[in-house]
């Protein structure tokens, strides 16, 4: 939720004209020649509702929609126990955080982009393309003089975040355990000009290992909010970070300082090029505005500002002890081992089985072609296995 989760966002906003000129107007180009198109070659049925569109007056309509609005009154169920509240985010969701900080998640590697600093703070970020899925980016942000536990507020303080992150529209809590911190929130956020704002239901929570906090954030499925037309939803979004003090880069030796490593992806529905081509232009002017955020939170503190809701539920970590941790999840797999019953399939059975299907399914040499292949790759796999 914090630095490219906004950033992104923040980014095509601080593209020039000229730069958003070269990537708007190919797009409006195409979608002038898709409309053209489909009005010649349109059915028939498309002329019979045309009056009914015409005379809706959602067309009027710039506000964000009733059910969005009312979601606000959703703050806490309490028919939901606090098992199924912990689903939305659970103990593995904390061991992939966990590899993607230590750099054993076995994922492509990273390539820098950015290193830039001022005297309280700095920032370098990298970015990797995988083979399928949108661009994830990894960042490392240092503040001077902040606190683990300050920081970690303030990225959960959605109350605070609107005076400072101008992309969030809205943000509400859907669901709240006190147990375990738990949390789900909808936020609503501000896209450029040319693109719908988007709706993101978020599940969050933070573990503590030994002021080592781990605070994590993904898109979940939560049928009681209706999807909108707009704002569109983003279900695809992760957005994760470690938090954790380190020593001033002043040279004294003094833990004073907290670093910030973020892990973030999101489909966002925009081309993936699109997306990447924003990040490069406006990172830096994006990030720049976090670190007066954080300094405006920190005064507002010191001058005896109460947590907010949001805040409060920061306080509550699953604690835990991270080599511990680990090293449990790696005995427990080596008890039940590493190969997952029923992918040992025996080789002629899948060959058999595949003959059997392209023979009965069609004559065409395609089908029986990919079919082929399929068991080829399985049967391959098979070996390996």
């Amino acid at each position: 939720m914090m630095g490219l989760s906004s950033l992104v966002f923040a980014e095509f906003h601080s593209l020039g004209f000229s730069d958003l000129i070269v990537f708007v107007a190919p797009l409006w180009i195409a979608v002038a020649a898709g409309v053209l198109v489909g009005w010649v070659w349109r059915p028939k049925w498309a002329y019979l509702d045309s009056k009914l569109l015409s005379d809706s007056p959602k067309f009027l309509n710039l506000q964000l929609p009733t059910s969005i609005l009312k979601t606000s009154s959703h703050h806490v169920n309490p028919s939901l126990s606090s098992k199924e509240k912990t689903g939305f985010v659970t103990d593995d969701d904390f061991r992939h955080l966990w590899k993607l900080v230590e750099v054993k998640d076995g994922g492509p590697c990273w390539i820098q982009m950015m290193d830039r600093s001022t005297p309280s703070f700095s920032y370098q970020a990298w970015r990797r393309d995988p083979e399928n899925g949108p661009p994830q980016y990894r960042s490392r942000t240092v503040f001077e003089d902040a606190t683990p536990e300050m920081v970690r507020d303030f990225f959960w303080d959605d109350e605070f975040r609107s005076k400072w992150d101008d992309m969030l529209l809205y943000s509400s809590t859907l669901e709240r355990c006190k147990d375990t911190g738990t949390m789900v929130v909808q936020w609503v956020r501000k896209f450029p000009f040319f693109c719908s704002d988007r709706e993101y239901i978020i599940g969050r929570r933070i573990w503590d290992a030994g002021r080592v906090f781990y605070c994590i954030t993904k898109g979940v499925q939560y049928p009681s909010v209706p999807r909108q037309n707009k704002p569109r939803r983003v279900d695809l979004y992760y957005s994760s970070w470690c938090i954790r003090a380190v020593e001033s880069k002043r040279g004294d030796g003094e833990m004073t300082s907290c670093e910030v490593l973020l892990f973030h992806h999101e489909d966002m529905g925009i081309p993936w090029e699109i997306a990447k081509l924003g990040v490069r232009q406006g990172m830096w002017g994006a990030v720049k505005k976090i670190e007066p955020g954080l300094r405006a939170y920190q005064r507002a503190k010191a001058a005896g500002a109460g947590l907010s809701p949001s805040a409060i539920m920061a306080h509550i970590n699953t604690k835990v002890s991270a080599e511990e941790f680990m090293n449990e999840r790696g005995s427990i797999a080596e008890v039940t081992g590493d190969k997952p019953t029923g992918k040992n399939i025996p080789k002629i059975l899948v060959v058999g089985g595949a003959i059997a299907l392209a023979c009965t399914l069609d004559k065409g040499l395609l089908t029986k072609a990919v079919i082929f292949g399929v068991a080829r790759r399985f049967a391959r796999m098979g070996k390996r296995m």
